[in-house]
């Protein structure tokens, strides 16, 4: 793709200190992080806080690997931790080092004669990096010289400069701030992916993660190679254009799976050059068969991948995850001159690219195409054989959104409308990626869920027991079914994932035989009738305590007689006589178990709630002689005081990923299918037996 969409003639190497322009000097980072960098985090989520400041620092060095300078980028994560970035460009002018990861709004791209379609725009990336960071170092190598800037939560402590036989190029080294982030950790699944969406977009760039090599060879054909998890149709139909570039082909599977990006950034959201993209293909595919097409049918099992590049691109927030520009290209550049595509839609844009390349493709490939056709006639024959079943459950779908007992909601959705900030505001906060909902097993663990969640983000789904095994039926069991069909409808992912509800699914089940296999149904019908719901990371297994370790503390004095009566008279009154305090105790390397004092009457207990058998044990030296040990049977009988512990600031998820490797029909039916011989070896081998028997709730 061209590098450069404006008419003037651009000089690549006159990267100098006049091209750092200074806007303004906003300095309230720390204090509003969100406002920069979305949310916060611990690196559980792909878009948690500390993946946006590994983003935003490499985006620079891609910026300048587009510009011709740098093909390697070096990127180091020490102990999950540290991050360093070093690349191999030209290097940031020495004189404008610390202004350049200081000062808001100060960068080259301001000018638009740098980097005219980059991905970090708005001079905020490295500057944010530095103020939430505990420890931040950026070093610049220019001709024979160095310039070093070291800072400390945003606060210059040190600058030195001088000669160095380095070549040229941009050093970043960040601790991230743990009283910011709390308890994080960087993932290196998450990390790999988005080093290798940065490869796929830049053919012959080399990253070097942790020593290991990670390039890309074909662009966005290679991407769908190594996502796709269901055999394609027919050969990965790959188009490249002036800003633009797409790749597509048709599974098997059912619903559709998109990967979109702006000038290298990886839109996880979609926005308006996704949506462009749905609509043309399927309406150039119906046009070029002739046929009126359902879209749905067109679509169905659809894989494809798009990546533009537009100028001064607007998102809806720093974090950059969907597009909200609607041109391609703003009217006019600095000096009053019309861009290329100035006053272009990037609908327009995007659909006569497709009206043209997919014609035109299909006209020459006429095998592809009757393979296309021959998918769509079978989705519509299958859509068609169960219009009259669909019919109806979505008539008792509506009425029962009306009063669905099953479904406790909350207030904020992920595809709400944006919150704008009120009158006197200049930051919003924006819940709608904090909204999930828990799938329970019965009633009484979602009374107690239902009991101590946080209305504003949290919703609670109660199946009635073990679901249906979905393996092998057709999608008609997903309306036949009333369970799944109102399921399907709480989500809102009937016609895909642009209207999902909640931006996680946490599947909430006891931790023994039943729950596990409750889980494994559940994750069955997702990748069954929904698999892009766990490709793009929406579900997560709720990991619950395994054992309550508690030990009886010193006799505090007698409680007030007031408070004697409020222990014998009921529930408002009780809650005088007991307290329960929340902190975090270590646990060696499984990480840390949730810690309560909780005072009954004029007792203490001091409470640690253990997630495996290392943090039991740690927990029965930590409060020994004698500690109380309980092994908790199932959700509903912990009590919603304590079950709040579990949901909380401290709640631990366990996302659902499937590799590159993994094939979803080939892994259901290993799993799902019929009771083979090579089943059961697996399940002997990997049997575990819980030998030491405590109490049971």
């Amino acid at each position: 793709m061209s590098e450069l969409l404006d008419t003037n003639v651009r000089n690549a190497s006159d990267y100098s200190e006049d091209s750092i322009r200074h806007l303004d000097d906003m300095t309230h980072i720390r204090m509003r992080p969100g406002m920069y960098i979305g949310r916060l985090g611990d690196g559980s989520h792909a878009e948690d806080g500390i993946y946006v400041l590994l983003k935003e620092s490499i985006d620079n060095s891609i910026d300048e690997f587009n510009e011709g300078f740098g093909k390697k980028i070096e990127i180091d994560i020490k102990e999950d931790l540290t991050a360093t970035i070093r690349d191999y460009g030209r290097g940031i002018p020495l004189g404008s080092l610390i202004p350049a990861v200081s000062k808001l709004n100060t960068g080259g791209k301001y000018d638009n004669d740098q980097y005219t379609a980059s991905v970090g725009l708005n001079g905020v990336g490295l500057k944010a990096v530095n103020a939430l960071s505990k420890k931040f170092i950026a070093r610049t190598h220019r001709d024979g010289q160095y310039r070093e800037a070291a800072f400390e939560g945003g606060q210059l402590v040190s600058d030195v400069s001088g000669e160095t036989e380095e070549e040229n190029g941009t050093y970043i080294y960040f601790e991230p701030d743990p009283q910011l982030f709390l308890n994080y950790r960087f993932h290196g699944e998450f990390i790999e992916t988005m080093l290798r969406n940065y490869t796929y977009l830049n053919t012959g760039l080399a990253i070097f993660y942790n020593g290991r090599r990670i390039i890309s060879r074909n662009g966005l054909e290679d991407l769908l190679t190594d996502n796709m998890t269901a055999q394609g149709l027919y050969p990965i139909v790959h188009l490249k254009g002036e800003n633009i570039d797409i790749a597509f082909t048709h599974t098997g599977q059912y619903g559709e799976e998109y990967y979109s990006f702006v000038n290298g950034q990886h839109t996880t959201q979609g926005g308006t050059h996704q949506s462009a993209f749905k609509e043309h293909i399927a309406r150039t595919i119906k046009e070029y068969f002739s046929k009126n097409y359902e879209v749905q049918d067109v679509r169905n099992g659809l894989v494809a991948a798009i990546a533009v590049r537009v100028v001064e691109p607007m998102f809806e927030s720093q974090t950059k995850i969907k597009l909200g520009s609607l041109t391609m290209a703003p009217d006019k550049d600095k000096n009053g001159q019309p861009f290329a595509l100035s006053g272009v839609s990037v609908n327009k844009f995007v659909g006569d690219f497709i009206k043209e390349q997919v014609d035109n493709y299909l006209h020459k490939n006429l095998d592809v195409a009757e393979v296309i056709q021959q998918k769509i006639q079978e989705s519509e024959k299958e859509r068609k054989a169960i219009a009259g079943v669909t019919k109806l459950a979505r008539e008792r779908a509506k009425k029962a959104n009306l009063h669905n007992k099953k479904l406790r909601d909350c207030h904020v959705h992920l595809n709400d409308a944006p919150p704008k900030p009120k009158r006197g505001q200049d930051e919003v906060v924006d819940l709608r990626y904090d909204s999930s909902i828990f799938i329970t097993e019965g009633n009484s663990a979602s009374g107690s869920i239902t009991q101590c969640r946080d209305v504003n983000t949290q919703a609670v789904f109660s199946l009635r027991g073990k679901p249906l095994n979905s393996y092998g039926l057709t999608k008609k069991v997903v309306y036949e079914n009333e369970e799944f069909n109102l399921l399907q409808a709480a989500l809102n992912i009937e016609d895909g994932l642009d209207g999902l509800r909640y931006n996680k699914v946490i599947i909430a089940t006891d931790a023994d035989v039943d729950g596990m296999h409750i889980r494994l149904l559940m994750m069955t019908f997702f990748l069954q009738f929904f698999p892009d719901l766990v490709k793009k990371g929406h579900v997560y297994i709720l990991q619950t305590p395994l054992f309550r370790v508690r030990n009886k503390k010193k006799q505090e004095k007698p409680a007030s007689d007031e408070v004697k009566k409020g222990a014998t008279k009921g529930k408002s009154s009780a809650k005088t006589a007991e307290s329960t305090e929340s902190t975090e105790v270590s646990t060696g390397k499984s990480g840390k178990a949730v810690a309560a004092k909780r005072k009954i009457g004029r007792t203490e207990f001091e409470t640690i709630y253990c997630y495996s058998e290392e943090e039991r044990v740690a927990a029965i030296e930590r409060l020994s002689p004698n500690p109380e040990i309980t092994r908790f049977k199932g959700l509903g009988e912990i009590s919603a005081d304590e079950f709040k512990n579990f949901i909380g600031p401290d709640m631990r998820l366990e996302p659902v990923t499937l590799h590159k490797s993994d094939k979803v029909k080939e892994l259901l039916a290993y799993y799902m299918g019929k009771n083979t011989m090579e089943r059961q070896n697996f399940i002997i081998d990997n049997l575990v037996v819980e030998e030491d028997l405590v109490e049971e709730v």
